[in-house]
């Protein structure tokens, strides 16, 4: 078979690996397959057990779905990315986290298998999370696990989503909280949060981190930081006013990417957005809402690498 060259046995293949997906990842049933693909459910049982006869399926799908590659190469292509993955979309459910998850977890079970040390610097949020809960229990005392950010809310309780701690505990890693509220009252008080030695050498090995893996928020009345309180009504305005498109690990840009000059930011107590030239910074991120800040965070070289899904990938592209 020429390489790139559509025939009838590869788009049989494609059908069977999507129905696959639906099966075993998203968990749909034959009749909601059949439904999803426009298939009869007769059609629909064939393509899941072929996908099993094939070997398309083991833990994950091991089939290259053709309209994920075709998406992957535009994207890489338009925003000169290092890596990027596109897995299948629930047609249902667009936003569903378990098809990004199980990709991200594979190439960190992939780094944590190399011999040499490897640092991997983690930011937070729910996409990381079900990162997490897709990681097989390993034994890797020989890597590092270092936060990007506080895990402290104002008042001292844990922060959700947290993914360092949860991460280090399967893989058997040495792990470095980053411990910090996410936000300083003041720029003085970050200075001298950030002066502690502690809080130095986490810098320092986040500066160095092999692999970056982050979460991308939006801003808006959804965003993750006005949510959780992390942002007032009137502080919302005043983002929204200065162009605020996105956040990574709480740091606010624009829509060329570039972090905003405010007194939001002047308080952030995270480690400074990586430098995405020389290292693998990859974004773990799906769904419309948060497609403006995605593309803000590649055009402005935030991250080079990015992990998405099927919708999300083609809204980038629209």
């Amino acid at each position: 078979m020429t390489l790139g060259r559509i025939t009838p046995e590869t788009t049989r293949l494609d059908e069977a690996a999507r129905a696959g997906w639906l099966y075993y990842v998203a968990g749909n049933t034959q009749d909601e397959i059949a439904r999803k693909l426009g298939v009869s459910r007769q059609s629909a049982q064939r393509l899941v057990s072929l996908a099993m006869s094939e070997r398309l399926v083991k833990v994950r799908i091991d089939h290259p779905i053709a309209a994920c590659m075709d998406l992957s190469l535009a994207l890489t292509a338009r925003y000169g990315l290092r890596s990027c993955e596109v897995v299948p979309s629930d047609p249902d459910a667009p936003e569903l986290l378990t098809g990004v998850a199980i990709a991200a977890a594979t190439e960190i079970e992939r780094r944590l298998k190399l011999p040499d040390p490897q640092i991997i610097a983690l930011g937070t949020g729910r996409a990381l999370r079900a990162c997490v809960e897709q990681m097989p229990r390993m034994s890797c005392p020989q890597h590092r696990i270092v936060s990007l950010l506080g895990n402290m809310m104002a008042d001292g309780s844990a922060t959700p989503y947290n993914a360092t701690i949860g991460m280090a505990d399967r893989v058997g890693a040495r792990h470095y909280p980053y411990p910090l509220p996410v936000l300083a009252r003041d720029p003085e008080e970050l200075r001298l949060l950030q002066g502690q030695e502690a809080v130095r050498h986490t810098l320092e090995l986040c500066s160095r981190a092999d692999l970056t893996l982050v979460g991308i928020g939006n801003m808006g009345r959804s965003a993750p930081l006005y949510v959780d309180g992390f942002i007032s009504e009137a502080e919302m305005e005043i983002l929204e006013a200065a162009g605020a498109t996105g956040e990574i690990t709480s740091w606010i840009y624009d829509a060329n990417g570039v972090p905003i000059d405010t007194e939001f930011n002047s308080r952030v107590a995270s480690a400074p957005l990586p430098e995405a030239r020389g290292r693998d910074v990859v974004a773990i991120a799906v769904g419309h809402a948060k497609v403006a800040a995605i593309r803000g965070a590649m055009a402005g070289g935030l991250i080079n690498g990015l992990i998405t899904n099927e919708s999300t990938a083609a809204a980038l592209l629209d």
